[in-house]
């Protein structure tokens, strides 16, 4: 019999760090970009095969993890959702002046 776990699950939170970096960084530099070219891109690009990643497992990733950085709407012409950058609020993005 094995002995009980009794680690902190270091590498289950780096996995999930590396994959929120790498789905910010892809949707940073293509806004709009669907579940389906996300998977891909990390999949194929980025040698996340073993992750088992899915557009649908993205799908809820993204509202759950990375709510405060990025958003969705519906695309009425293909019928899906893309995702994009929120945008920045005023106060933050402008600077101060003394």
């Amino acid at each position: 019999m094995a002995p009980p776990i009794t680690g902190i699950g270091s590498q289950k939170k780096a996995r999930l760090q590396r994959l929120k970096e790498e789905v910010m960084r892809f949707v940073f530099s293509n806004p709009g970009c669907s579940a389906q070219s996300i998977v891909a891109f990390l999949s194929n690009d980025r040698n996340m095969r073993n992750h088992g990643l899915t557009p649908r497992k993205i799908g809820f990733f993204i509202p759950r993890h990375l709510k405060p950085h990025l958003t969705w709407w519906q695309d009425h012409t293909a019928g899906r959702r893309v995702y994009g950058p929120l945008p920045q609020d005023e106060s933050t993005s402008s600077s101060e002046t003394y």
